[in-house]
Protein backbone atom coordinates (compact mmCIF):
# COMPACT_ATOMS: atom_id res chain seq x y z
CA UNK A 1 0.00 0.00 0.00
CA UNK A 2 1.03 3.45 -0.89
CA UNK A 3 0.26 7.06 0.19
CA UNK A 4 0.42 10.27 -1.99
CA UNK A 5 1.72 13.42 -0.45
CA UNK A 6 -1.89 14.94 -0.82
CA UNK A 7 -3.55 12.03 0.49
CA UNK A 8 -0.91 11.74 3.89
CA UNK A 9 -2.10 15.57 3.87
CA UNK A 10 -5.86 14.90 3.82
CA UNK A 11 -5.23 12.29 6.86
CA UNK A 12 -3.28 13.81 8.85
CA UNK A 13 -6.33 16.68 8.77
CA UNK A 14 -8.81 14.00 9.34
CA UNK A 15 -6.60 12.85 12.45
CA UNK A 16 -6.80 16.30 13.72
CA UNK A 17 -10.25 17.43 13.18
CA UNK A 18 -8.87 19.97 10.62
CA UNK A 19 -11.10 18.88 7.72
CA UNK A 20 -14.53 20.22 9.57
CA UNK A 21 -15.52 21.24 13.06
CA UNK A 22 -16.75 18.52 14.55
CA UNK A 23 -19.35 18.10 17.07
CA UNK A 24 -17.23 17.26 20.33
CA UNK A 25 -16.58 18.50 24.16
CA UNK A 26 -13.42 20.39 24.97
CA UNK A 27 -12.69 16.89 26.86
CA UNK A 28 -13.31 14.46 24.50
CA UNK A 29 -11.40 16.46 21.45
CA UNK A 30 -8.29 17.07 23.47
CA UNK A 31 -8.29 12.96 23.99
CA UNK A 32 -9.03 12.78 20.03
CA UNK A 33 -6.16 15.10 19.35
CA UNK A 34 -3.60 13.22 21.95
CA UNK A 35 -1.73 16.56 23.02
CA UNK A 36 -2.25 20.08 22.03
CA UNK A 37 0.88 21.95 22.87
CA UNK A 38 0.52 24.90 25.54
CA UNK A 39 3.33 26.68 25.65
CA UNK A 40 1.05 30.61 24.95
CA UNK A 41 -1.65 29.94 27.27
CA UNK A 42 -4.00 30.77 24.64
CA UNK A 43 -2.90 28.37 22.01
CA UNK A 44 -5.05 25.53 23.56
CA UNK A 45 -8.31 27.42 23.46
CA UNK A 46 -7.51 28.56 20.15
CA UNK A 47 -6.83 25.40 18.68
CA UNK A 48 -9.83 23.87 19.91
CA UNK A 49 -11.71 26.87 18.33
CA UNK A 50 -10.44 25.94 15.09
CA UNK A 51 -11.73 21.80 15.60
CA UNK A 52 -14.44 22.10 16.79
CA UNK A 53 -18.23 23.23 16.37
CA UNK A 54 -19.68 25.78 18.93
CA UNK A 55 -16.78 25.38 20.87
CA UNK A 56 -17.08 27.30 24.30
CA UNK A 57 -14.36 28.53 26.11
CA UNK A 58 -15.97 28.15 29.53
CA UNK A 59 -16.24 24.16 29.06
CA UNK A 60 -12.05 23.80 28.27
CA UNK A 61 -11.73 26.69 31.49
CA UNK A 62 -13.61 23.85 33.49
CA UNK A 63 -11.90 21.02 32.20
CA UNK A 64 -8.56 22.71 33.35
CA UNK A 65 -10.55 23.62 36.48
CA UNK A 66 -11.28 19.91 37.87
CA UNK A 67 -8.24 18.48 35.95
CA UNK A 68 -9.99 16.21 33.40
CA UNK A 69 -7.22 17.66 31.18
CA UNK A 70 -3.45 19.20 32.54
CA UNK A 71 -1.33 21.15 31.35
CA UNK A 72 2.12 20.24 32.06
CA UNK A 73 5.83 19.95 30.77
CA UNK A 74 5.87 16.16 28.58
CA UNK A 75 6.29 15.78 24.78
CA UNK A 76 9.75 17.67 23.44
CA UNK A 77 10.09 18.62 27.24
CA UNK A 78 7.29 21.63 26.36
CA UNK A 79 4.02 22.44 27.97
CA UNK A 80 0.91 20.54 26.94
CA UNK A 81 -2.17 19.91 27.45
CA UNK A 82 -3.20 16.00 27.20
CA UNK A 83 -6.16 14.33 28.80
CA UNK A 84 -5.89 12.53 32.37
CA UNK A 85 -6.36 9.55 31.00
CA UNK A 86 -2.88 10.25 28.57
CA UNK A 87 -0.99 11.93 30.98
CA UNK A 88 0.60 8.68 32.56
CA UNK A 89 1.17 7.01 29.32
CA UNK A 90 2.90 10.10 27.73
CA UNK A 91 4.53 10.91 31.23
CA UNK A 92 5.52 7.12 31.54
CA UNK A 93 6.86 6.56 28.16
CA UNK A 94 8.93 9.79 28.36
CA UNK A 95 10.39 8.67 31.92
CA UNK A 96 14.17 7.58 30.31
CA UNK A 97 14.13 11.16 28.34
CA UNK A 98 13.33 13.11 31.28
CA UNK A 99 16.11 11.46 33.50
CA UNK A 100 18.50 11.72 30.95
CA UNK A 101 17.33 15.08 30.46
CA UNK A 102 16.42 17.36 33.56
CA UNK A 103 19.07 15.37 35.82
CA UNK A 104 22.09 16.42 33.87
CA UNK A 105 23.09 19.84 32.66
CA UNK A 106 21.81 22.37 35.22
CA UNK A 107 21.07 20.04 37.97
CA UNK A 108 24.19 18.12 37.62
CA UNK A 109 26.65 21.66 37.53
CA UNK A 110 24.62 22.23 41.07
CA UNK A 111 26.13 19.32 42.31
CA UNK A 112 23.29 17.07 42.65
CA UNK A 113 22.80 13.30 41.23
CA UNK A 114 19.80 10.96 40.60
CA UNK A 115 20.08 9.76 43.84
CA UNK A 116 19.60 12.99 45.33
CA UNK A 117 16.53 13.55 42.81
CA UNK A 118 15.01 10.13 44.16
CA UNK A 119 15.84 11.12 47.45
CA UNK A 120 13.90 14.73 47.15
CA UNK A 121 11.36 13.59 44.76
CA UNK A 122 8.97 12.22 47.48
CA UNK A 123 9.02 14.85 49.45
CA UNK A 124 8.50 17.11 47.05
CA UNK A 125 5.31 15.55 45.89
CA UNK A 126 4.02 15.36 49.38
CA UNK A 127 4.89 19.17 49.81
CA UNK A 128 3.21 19.91 46.44
CA UNK A 129 -0.12 18.11 47.38
CA UNK A 130 -1.74 21.15 47.53
CA UNK A 131 -0.79 23.83 44.73
CA UNK A 132 2.16 26.06 45.25
CA UNK A 133 4.31 28.53 43.29
CA UNK A 134 7.97 28.69 41.73
CA UNK A 135 8.95 30.30 44.48
CA UNK A 136 7.77 27.91 47.37
CA UNK A 137 8.89 24.93 45.71
CA UNK A 138 11.81 26.37 45.44
CA UNK A 139 11.82 27.85 48.64
CA UNK A 140 11.52 24.10 50.23
CA UNK A 141 13.97 22.79 48.09
CA UNK A 142 16.46 25.10 49.34
CA UNK A 143 16.28 24.21 52.84
CA UNK A 144 17.17 20.90 51.77
CA UNK A 145 19.84 21.43 49.52
CA UNK A 146 20.97 25.31 50.10
CA UNK A 147 20.45 28.12 48.37
CA UNK A 148 23.36 27.82 45.63
CA UNK A 149 22.16 24.68 44.55
CA UNK A 150 18.19 25.36 45.13
CA UNK A 151 18.15 26.82 41.24
CA UNK A 152 19.72 24.33 39.59
CA UNK A 153 17.84 21.17 41.61
CA UNK A 154 14.53 23.54 40.76
CA UNK A 155 15.52 23.74 37.22
CA UNK A 156 15.84 19.45 36.71
CA UNK A 157 12.75 18.45 39.13
CA UNK A 158 10.31 20.71 38.01
CA UNK A 159 10.09 18.86 34.80
CA UNK A 160 11.45 15.41 36.05
CA UNK A 161 8.85 15.43 38.92
CA UNK A 162 4.96 14.65 38.32
CA UNK A 163 3.80 18.20 38.48
CA UNK A 164 1.11 19.90 36.87
CA UNK A 165 0.36 23.11 36.30
CA UNK A 166 -2.47 25.25 38.87
CA UNK A 167 -5.14 27.36 36.57
CA UNK A 168 -4.05 31.02 38.12
CA UNK A 169 -6.97 33.11 36.19
CA UNK A 170 -6.01 35.55 33.03
CA UNK A 171 -8.22 35.36 30.31
CA UNK A 172 -6.68 31.67 29.12
CA UNK A 173 -6.84 30.03 32.83
CA UNK A 174 -2.71 30.15 33.00
CA UNK A 175 -0.33 33.08 33.64
CA UNK A 176 3.08 33.48 32.87
CA UNK A 177 4.07 32.74 36.70
CA UNK A 178 2.73 29.26 36.81
CA UNK A 179 1.67 27.04 40.29
CA UNK A 180 1.81 23.56 40.52
CA UNK A 181 0.24 20.59 42.15
CA UNK A 182 1.59 16.97 42.70
CA UNK A 183 -0.25 14.89 39.60
CA UNK A 184 -2.69 12.43 40.85
CA UNK A 185 -0.61 9.29 39.71
CA UNK A 186 2.20 9.93 41.69
CA UNK A 187 5.50 8.62 41.29
CA UNK A 188 6.49 6.93 38.36
CA UNK A 189 7.53 3.13 38.41
CA UNK A 190 6.27 1.24 36.11
CA UNK A 191 7.36 -0.24 32.55
CA UNK A 192 8.75 2.70 30.16
CA UNK A 193 8.50 0.36 27.03
CA UNK A 194 5.15 -0.47 27.55
CA UNK A 195 3.95 2.68 27.99
CA UNK A 196 5.66 3.72 24.48
CA UNK A 197 3.94 1.26 22.84
CA UNK A 198 0.78 2.35 24.39
CA UNK A 199 1.73 6.19 23.26
CA UNK A 200 2.83 4.87 19.70
CA UNK A 201 -0.73 3.95 19.57
CA UNK A 202 -2.14 6.84 20.36
CA UNK A 203 -0.15 8.55 18.64
CA UNK A 204 -0.96 7.08 15.21
CA UNK A 205 -4.20 7.59 16.10
CA UNK A 206 -4.53 11.61 16.47
CA UNK A 207 -1.22 12.09 13.88
CA UNK A 208 -0.73 9.16 11.48
CA UNK A 209 0.23 7.60 9.37
CA UNK A 210 3.92 8.50 10.33
CA UNK A 211 7.43 7.06 10.68
CA UNK A 212 9.81 6.31 13.37
CA UNK A 213 11.48 8.97 13.21
CA UNK A 214 8.47 11.48 13.24
CA UNK A 215 7.35 9.25 16.69
CA UNK A 216 10.69 9.63 17.80
CA UNK A 217 10.41 13.52 17.09
CA UNK A 218 7.44 13.79 18.60
CA UNK A 219 7.83 12.25 21.90
CA UNK A 220 11.48 13.27 22.03
CA UNK A 221 12.71 9.70 22.70
CA UNK A 222 15.51 7.52 20.94
CA UNK A 223 14.51 6.39 17.74
CA UNK A 224 15.38 2.49 18.55
CA UNK A 225 12.98 2.55 21.51
CA UNK A 226 10.33 3.75 18.66
CA UNK A 227 11.71 0.98 16.73
CA UNK A 228 11.81 -1.57 19.42
CA UNK A 229 7.98 -0.57 20.34
CA UNK A 230 6.37 -0.95 16.48
CA UNK A 231 8.07 -4.36 16.23
CA UNK A 232 6.38 -5.47 18.91
CA UNK A 233 2.94 -3.70 18.04
CA UNK A 234 3.70 -6.04 15.00
CA UNK A 235 0.56 -6.97 13.15
CA UNK A 236 -1.39 -4.23 15.00
CA UNK A 237 -0.26 -1.80 12.63
CA UNK A 238 -0.90 -1.07 8.76
CA UNK A 239 2.63 -0.42 7.08
CA UNK A 240 2.67 1.77 4.15
CA UNK A 241 4.84 3.46 1.86
CA UNK A 242 5.36 6.98 1.64
CA UNK A 243 5.59 9.53 -0.83
CA UNK A 244 9.35 9.42 -0.93
CA UNK A 245 9.06 6.10 -0.48
CA UNK A 246 10.32 5.79 3.34
CA UNK A 247 8.18 3.54 5.61
CA UNK A 248 5.47 5.24 7.56
CA UNK A 249 2.80 3.20 9.99
CA UNK A 250 -0.31 3.33 10.94
CA UNK A 251 -3.89 2.00 12.75
CA UNK A 252 -5.66 -0.19 11.18
CA UNK A 253 -8.65 1.08 9.96
CA UNK A 254 -7.37 4.77 10.66
CA UNK A 255 -9.27 7.49 8.22
CA UNK A 256 -7.73 8.16 4.50
CA UNK A 257 -9.53 10.75 3.46
CA UNK A 258 -9.15 11.48 -0.91
CA UNK A 259 -6.61 13.14 -2.13
CA UNK A 260 -9.16 15.54 -3.64
CA UNK A 261 -11.24 16.02 -0.38
CA UNK A 262 -11.63 19.97 0.42
CA UNK A 263 -9.55 21.38 3.03
CA UNK A 264 -11.17 25.09 4.82
CA UNK A 265 -8.67 27.44 5.40
CA UNK A 266 -8.07 27.83 9.50
CA UNK A 267 -6.10 30.30 11.58
CA UNK A 268 -4.06 28.37 13.25
CA UNK A 269 -2.84 29.29 16.62
CA UNK A 270 1.29 29.76 18.35
CA UNK A 271 2.65 26.57 18.38
CA UNK A 272 -0.25 24.35 16.83
CA UNK A 273 0.56 21.04 17.58
CA UNK A 274 0.20 19.63 13.60
CA UNK A 275 3.20 21.76 12.71
CA UNK A 276 5.56 20.49 15.32
CA UNK A 277 4.24 16.65 15.42
CA UNK A 278 6.69 15.57 12.70
CA UNK A 279 10.68 14.83 11.88
CA UNK A 280 9.45 15.49 8.23
CA UNK A 281 6.78 19.02 8.45
CA UNK A 282 6.55 18.51 4.79
CA UNK A 283 3.14 17.07 5.25
CA UNK A 284 1.45 20.25 6.53
CA UNK A 285 4.62 22.93 6.13
CA UNK A 286 6.11 23.73 2.49
CA UNK A 287 9.80 23.37 2.94
CA UNK A 288 10.09 27.18 1.87
CA UNK A 289 8.08 28.57 4.61
CA UNK A 290 8.93 26.09 7.81
CA UNK A 291 12.12 28.75 8.92
CA UNK A 292 9.34 31.73 8.15
CA UNK A 293 6.77 30.17 10.73
CA UNK A 294 9.66 28.82 13.08
CA UNK A 295 11.59 31.26 14.07
CA UNK A 296 15.31 31.16 15.64
CA UNK A 297 14.51 30.66 19.55
CA UNK A 298 12.01 28.34 18.68
CA UNK A 299 8.88 30.58 18.43
CA UNK A 300 6.45 29.23 15.95
CA UNK A 301 3.83 31.83 14.66
CA UNK A 302 -0.23 31.52 14.46
CA UNK A 303 -0.47 30.20 10.50
CA UNK A 304 -3.02 30.95 7.66
CA UNK A 305 -3.58 27.16 6.70
CA UNK A 306 -5.07 27.26 2.93
CA UNK A 307 -5.95 24.09 1.23
CA UNK A 308 -4.50 22.27 3.75
CA UNK A 309 -0.58 23.43 4.17
CA UNK A 310 0.61 26.63 6.15
CA UNK A 311 0.38 30.09 3.56
CA UNK A 312 1.17 32.82 5.95
CA UNK A 313 0.86 33.96 9.11
CA UNK A 314 -1.65 36.12 11.35
CA UNK A 315 -1.47 38.34 14.12
CA UNK A 316 -4.69 40.84 15.67
CA UNK A 317 -4.25 44.43 14.81
CA UNK A 318 -6.47 47.78 15.25
CA UNK A 319 -9.28 47.13 12.98
CA UNK A 320 -8.93 43.74 12.58
CA UNK A 321 -7.25 40.37 11.72
CA UNK A 322 -3.96 41.06 9.65
CA UNK A 323 -3.05 38.26 7.27
CA UNK A 324 0.01 38.28 5.39
CA UNK A 325 0.55 35.40 2.55
CA UNK A 326 3.54 33.73 1.34
CA UNK A 327 2.25 33.38 -2.11
CA UNK A 328 -0.96 34.83 -4.11
CA UNK A 329 -3.80 33.38 -2.85
CA UNK A 330 -6.85 33.28 -5.22
CA UNK A 331 -9.93 35.38 -4.10
CA UNK A 332 -11.84 32.52 -2.91
CA UNK A 333 -8.98 31.78 -0.25
CA UNK A 334 -9.12 35.44 0.83
CA UNK A 335 -12.96 35.58 1.30
CA UNK A 336 -12.90 32.48 3.16
CA UNK A 337 -10.16 33.78 5.54
CA UNK A 338 -12.15 36.83 5.96
CA UNK A 339 -15.20 34.66 7.38
CA UNK A 340 -12.50 33.21 9.38
CA UNK A 341 -11.20 36.32 10.94
CA UNK A 342 -14.68 37.90 11.33
CA UNK A 343 -15.43 34.26 13.59
CA UNK A 344 -11.91 34.73 15.28
CA UNK A 345 -12.84 38.33 16.21
CA UNK A 346 -15.83 37.60 18.09
CA UNK A 347 -14.16 34.82 20.04
CA UNK A 348 -11.47 37.04 20.98
CA UNK A 349 -13.69 39.94 22.23
CA UNK A 350 -14.39 38.55 25.47
CA UNK A 351 -11.27 37.04 26.25
CA UNK A 352 -7.91 39.13 24.69
CA UNK A 353 -8.62 40.82 21.39
CA UNK A 354 -4.98 41.16 20.91
CA UNK A 355 -3.79 38.08 21.64
CA UNK A 356 0.03 37.02 21.37
CA UNK A 357 0.80 40.85 20.88
CA UNK A 358 3.93 40.38 22.72
CA UNK A 359 5.50 38.53 19.60
CA UNK A 360 4.49 41.14 17.32
CA UNK A 361 8.45 41.52 16.70
CA UNK A 362 8.57 38.91 14.45
CA UNK A 363 6.34 40.53 11.36
CA UNK A 364 9.47 42.78 11.13
CA UNK A 365 11.43 40.38 10.28
CA UNK A 366 9.38 38.38 7.58
CA UNK A 367 10.16 38.96 4.43
CA UNK A 368 7.57 41.23 2.19
CA UNK A 369 4.00 39.43 1.53
CA UNK A 370 0.44 39.63 0.38
CA UNK A 371 -1.09 41.45 3.43
CA UNK A 372 -4.62 41.83 3.98
CA UNK A 373 -6.32 43.37 7.45
CA UNK A 374 -9.33 41.15 7.40
CA UNK A 375 -11.71 43.15 9.45
CA UNK A 376 -14.45 41.93 12.29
Amino acid sequence: MTITARELNRATLARQLLLRREPLGAADAVRRLLALQAQQPASPYLALWNRLDGFDPAELDAAFADRTLVKATLLRITLHTVHRDDYRTVREAMQPTLYASRLGYRFAAAGLTPADAAELEPGLLEFAASPRSNGDLAGWLAERVGEEKKDGAWWGLRSYVPLVHVPTGGPWSFEYSPSYVAAPEGRFTGDPEGALSDLVLRYLEGFGPASAADIAQFAMVQRARVRAALKELGDTLEVIAGPEGGMLYDVRGGPRPPADTAAPPRLLPMWDSVLLAYDDRSRVVPPEYRKLVTRVNGDVLPTLLVDGYVAGVWRPVGGGIEATAFHDLPDAAWDALAEEARALLAFLADRDPSVYRRYAHWWTKLPAGQARVLPG
